[in-house]
């Protein structure tokens, strides 16, 4: 079973997430009232690339207030979802009895998570911005596969790190291969609610990962790459200056080059 990692920086993002959740619940960014109206939360490429999960064991990781994990529930999968955040598990929970469904919420974090869960999944799922705050991504590889039931896939839907390496003003300025000490945003403002101004006396910590070693942190672990595509527009707003050019198609504003958005694999335990 892997061994979870000490990174204090943890239990600072823990702290961040906690104050997020409640901005969050409220926000238009997560229209709550239309889910429980209805409305799905899932992209069309997220439906379309993990299919049929009906009568399926899906666990959804990183799950924040567990919108996500709610619409796969809908779906007919047999949701569990995970998130660091004691606050978001709670709010997770509120609203699936307030929206009838009997989904599963376990609070920790990612590489605590083979010790807080008995049995394995068919399908585990993660997507949009995960990644950046996993300071182990070989640990994160190895959480993939043990939660996995032999055959099971993995699904990953993510903004590509190439968008990372632009500031806010659209202008290049970093490196796209950094390694080393984590990122570190004093006071962020919420991407979802930037209205509320900054988190005052937070600091959020993140490790920007090229896209190689999120794949040989997943083949490293056992699992067997399938399927990898790099899209050229995203599904939701990955940088502050994308503009929605189409319903759900956002792009770079004033790019000179087509650049890659997003990109989404597939990747399965071998049976």
């Amino acid at each position: 079973m892997p061994e979870p990692p000490d990174h204090p920086e943890i239990d600072a993002n823990r702290r961040l997430w906690d104050r997020w959740t409640e901005l969050h619940h409220d926000s238009e960014f997560y229209d709550v009232p239309g889910f429980l109206a209805g409305a799905s939360t899932l992209t069309a490429l997220e439906r379309a690339e993990v299919g049929e999960v009906r009568g399926l064991d899906l666990l959804h990781l990183q799950c924040h207030f567990g919108l996500d994990t709610l619409s796969w529930q809908r779906l007919g999968a047999r949701a569990t979802g995970v998130d660091l955040s004691g606050k978001a598990i709670a709010r997770g929970r509120e609203l699936a009895a307030e929206a009838g469904l009997d989904a599963r919420f376990v609070c920790s974090d990612v590489y605590a998570l083979p010790a807080e869960l008995t049995g394995a999944f068919d399908v585990v799922v993660s997507s949009w911005g995960v990644l950046w705050w996993l300071p182990d991504l070989p640990a994160w590889g190895r959480v993939v596969a043990a939660c996995l039931k032999p055959g099971g896939r993995f699904h990953l839907q993510e903004f590509h790190p190439v968008a990372a390496c632009f500031a806010d003003d659209g202008e290049i300025a970093y490196d796209y291969f950094r390694g080393g000490a984590p990122d570190r945003d004093e006071a962020p403002p919420s991407y979802a609610a930037p209205e509320a101004g900054p988190a005052v006396g937070e600091t959020a910590y993140g490790w920007p990962y090229p896209l190689a070693e999120v794949v040989s942190a997943l083949t490293a672990a056992g699992l067997v790459l399938e399927h990898l595509v790099e899209h050229d527009h995203s599904p939701i707003r990955c940088t502050p200056f994308t503009v929605e050019a189409a319903p759900g198609r956002y792009l770079m504003a004033g790019a000179a080059a087509r650049l890659p958005h997003c990109f989404s694999l597939r990747a399965t335990l071998p049976a």
